[in-house]
């Protein structure tokens, strides 16, 4: 299978990161998960007293801390500054406040320039999750899906992932879903939407199997018709310059 770069977009609790992770392993390629560097320099500014209500202050910050993501699907790694971040870039405390973090356009310069080099740089593909990634980060994707599900399904999801006592409350949780849905879809800079060439997956009714069976057939797919494009144009290029026959 051609190299493939594959971005993976949607909103919180629709399954990005344990579809994105499972279909990675299982081609044997690459993964990232972006939002978990943004969620790295939003732990960072907390655990620094940078104010998260100030714009300024965020973005004067946002070229401070060294953020590493580790791209294997099978041991996803993300440390700030040379300590390992996995753990506390899930608590709630730092899920209230990614949103506001995330809009800032320096934090998403600095966030978007990392995933660009890492994408670049991931030898036989690589599988990017997020919420920008079709549209600004990686336009170019070979392919690209959109993840969706209905709030109460990312909300009994969500629930299980968060760390702390509030976590178990459904209610809460889903309310915060839409609040973030709200923030992100809405931001000036690079706002949560499909991209016009993406592939909407509903998996509000599908188990985790079932999805990552689907986004691994659109993988193959893709990646077909790349090997398919690529044998063309060298046939191609081969005719023009006499070596076989149109």
């Amino acid at each position: 299978m051609s190299a493939v770069i594959v971005a993976i977009d949607g909103p919180s609790g629709t399954g990005k990161s344990s579809t994105s992770k499972a279909v990675a392993a299982a081609l044997g390629l690459s993964y990232l998960d972006t939002g978990a560097q943004y969620r790295a320099i939003t732990w960072w500014m907390l655990s620094n007293d940078v104010p998260i209500g100030d714009p300024e202050a965020v973005a004067a910050a946002a070229v401070r801390p060294e953020i590493v993501s580790g791209t294997d699907p099978g041991a996803p790694t993300i440390a700030v500054d040379g300590v390992d971040a996995s753990g506390p870039i899930r608590t709630q405390e730092v899920t209230a406040a990614v949103s506001a973090v995330s809009a800032v356009a320096e934090v998403r310069a600095r966030i978007t320039e990392l995933q660009r080099s890492i994408a670049a740089g991931a030898v036989g593909g690589i599988v990017v999750e997020g919420r920008d990634i079709g549209t600004t980060v990686l336009p170019d994707a070979d392919l690209k899906v959109f993840l969706t599900a209905s709030p109460e399904a990312r909300a009994a999801r969500r629930s299980g992932e968060l760390k702390g006592k509030a976590a178990t409350d459904l209610s809460a949780t889903r309310e915060a879903l839409i609040k973030r849905d709200h923030a992100d879809s809405s931001r000036k800079t690079s706002p949560l939407m499909k991209a016009d060439d993406a592939v909407e997956v509903d998996t509000t009714q599908l188990t985790l199997d079932q999805v990552v069976e689907c986004v691994v057939t659109l993988i193959e797919k893709a990646a077909a018709e790349k090997d398919g494009g690529s044998g063309r144009a060298e046939r191609s290029a081969a005719a023009k310059a006499g070596q076989i026959s149109k």
